[in-house]
């Protein structure tokens, strides 16, 4: 899908500044929840290949890495540089990430956060998304969420 909303697909040449603005996002999350926040260990350039990931700003602020998967998209990573907060950056990306969506044919998107990460879980209903269910995987104590597209 051709970049909207300021996003477009991110290159190779992306990869450090993918790390670097998961690392800066994920980083104070550390101490809260016990151990390191898996984003902050994907194997970027992977999934910078696989066209996973689409960036926003220049220099890049934010970032979403999404997956098509059967019956909808999953919402895997979105994170914005703590600098950024504020300026709609997290909106702009959620957006886009709807409109790539229904670009794949797709009425569902789902994502899951850490329940130790309090601020996610007043700005996901904000955009539409609900609290499907809540479990432990290993030392993770996640929210899943989904937000229907009809």
């Amino acid at each position: 899908m051709p970049g909207g909303f300021g996003v477009r697909a991110a290159v190779v040449a992306d990869v450090p500044v993918v790390k670097a603005v998961i690392d800066a996002a994920f980083q104070p999350y550390i101490e809260r929840i016990g151990v390191v926040p898996v984003p902050m260990e994907a194997d970027h350039a992977a999934n910078v290949a696989a066209g996973r990931v689409f960036v926003t700003g220049e220099p890049v602020t934010g970032l979403v890495v999404v997956e098509e998967r059967a019956d909808h998209l999953y919402l895997d990573i979105i994170a914005v540089r703590p600098n950024a907060h504020g300026r709609g950056i997290g909106g702009r990306l959620l957006r886009f990430v709807d409109a790539h969506a229904r670009a794949l044919g797709l009425d569902e998107i789902r994502l899951h956060t850490n329940a130790m990460m309090w601020a996610n879980q007043k700005i996901y209903p904000r955009y539409g998304y609900e609290v499907i269910e809540r479990r432990a995987d290993g030392p993770y104590d996640r929210i899943h969420y989904r937000k229907r597209l009809v």
